[in-house]
C-alpha cells in the first residue's frame, strides 16, 4: 500500500508538478524492484495515477483496478470541457484549500463527507486522513487532478482494466445509474480492455460502504483478468 506524501500524515514535498513527480516515482520503484505481473488498484486521485502510469508506460502494468475515478474530473458535468476552460475555477478551489485552517477544513467536513460515505465509523477516520493532511499538497494534487486530462492517453492502455463506480449519492440531483454509466463509458471510449461496474448502494468510498460487492469484483477480476 502505498500512502502518498504530503497525505494522512506522510511527511509533504512541495512540487508544482505533484502528480506527474509521484506517477513517475512509483514508476520507477516498480523498475528498480524488477517487479513483474503488476496490478495496480487505486481509489479516487490514486486511479487517476493507476491510469496515468498505465498510459505512460504500457507495458509496464499487467492489470488495473479503478474505483471511482475518471481520466478526467473536470469533465464530469460538462463532456466538452478542456484542460484551459476548467483551469480558473480550479485556481480558486486550490487557493482556498490551501489557505484554509484546520477550523475551516472540520466544519467543510460536516457538509462534504457525508456525501462521499455512509459508514459513519469509517467517516470518522477518513475525517482524521484529511486533518493530517498538508493542505498545501491536497490543494495541489486537487488541482493537478482537475486540470489534466488524460481522455486521449488511456489509449495507449493495454492491460485489462476494471472500473468499479459509485453513483447513489448524485441521486438527489437527478442522476441514475444508466446516465451515470454514460458518464463513465464516455471518459472510458479510447480505453479498448475495460470492464465498467456501477454499485447500487456505495459512495465514493466503495470499499467502505459497499464492501461485499467491493471484494467480489476485485476478486473476480483478479481470478480472471481477462475482459
Amino acid at each position: 500500500m502505498l500512502t502518498l506524501p504530503g497525505f494522512a500524515g506522510q511527511p509533504a514535498v512541495q512540487r508544482d508538478r505533484y502528480l506527474a513527480s509521484m506517477r513517475d516515482e512509483i514508476i520507477s520503484y516498480i523498475h528498480n524492484n524488477r517487479m513483474k505481473n503488476i496490478t495496480i488498484v487505486g481509489h479516487s486521485l490514486g486511479g487517476f495515477l493507476g491510469l496515468s502510469i498505465a498510459s505512460t508506460e504500457p507495458d509496464l502494468v499487467s492489470s488495473l483496478i479503478i474505483v471511482d475515478s475518471l481520466p478526467f474530473m473536470g469533465a464530469i458535468q460538462n463532456p466538452s470541457a478542456t484542460e484551459e476552460s476548467v483551469r480558473p475555477m480550479a485556481e480558486k478551489m486550490r487557493d482556498q484549500m490551501a489557505n484554509a485552517t484546520r477550523e475551516q477544513v472540520r466544519e467543510s467536513q460536516k457538509y462534504f463527507i457525508p456525501g462521499m460515505i455512509d459508514n459513519k465509523e469509517k467517516r470518522e477516520v477518513i475525517s482524521q486522513w484529511e486533518l493530517e493532511s498538508d493542505s498545501k499538497t491536497v490543494a495541489q494534487a486537487m488541482y493537478e487532478l482537475q486540470t489534466t486530462d488524460l481522455r486521449e492517453n488511456i489509449a495507449r492502455i493495454k492491460c485489462p482494466t476494471l472500473v468499479m463506480g459509485a453513483w447513489i449519492a448524485y441521486k438527489q440531483y437527478g442522476a441514475t445509474k444508466e446516465s451515470t454509466a454514460k458518464i463513465f463509458e464516455a471518459q472510458y471510449a479510447k480505453m479498448a480492455s475495460k470492464k465498467i461496474i456501477l454499485s447500487d448502494v456505495g459512495k465514493h468510498f466503495l470499499m467502505y460502504d459497499d464492501p461485499q460487492w467491493f471484494y467480489d469484483g476485485v476478486n473476480e477480476f483478479l481470478n480472471n483478468p481477462k475482459i
